[in-house]
């Protein structure tokens, strides 16, 4: 699934730094991996790319809850920025058969 999360604006646009000037793009997806991996989410199958002036978030993640966290951090961490995602649910249902053995 892909679609804009952040809002469209220019990639200079966003949380400043602390001297008061935006923030570069690359910093803020840097932000964001680092929310991702220390949160108690804690999701590292995520990863998050400023390229060609948009940022992609790809990965597989367990459940839809975990999904809407991550796609929540990104909202949060890279307002302003063009955002792309690409974050599936993996398939946890049991196997409606059993598996045959040779």
């Amino acid at each position: 699934m892909s679609g804009p999360v952040g809002h469209q604006g220019p990639a200079a646009s966003g949380p400043a730094s602390a001297d008061g000037s935006p923030e570069a793009p690359e910093y803020r997806v840097a932000h964001l991996q680092e929310r991702l991996a220390a949160e108690e989410l804690g999701e590292l199958g995520v990863r998050a790319e400023f390229r060609a002036g948009a940022v992609a978030v790809t990965g597989t993640v367990p459940s839809a809850r975990c999904r809407e966290t991550v796609l929540r951090l990104a909202r949060e961490e890279l307002a302003g920025l063009t955002v792309h995602t690409d974050v599936v649910v993996a398939e946890t249902a049991r196997p409606d058969h059993a598996e045959e053995l040779w």
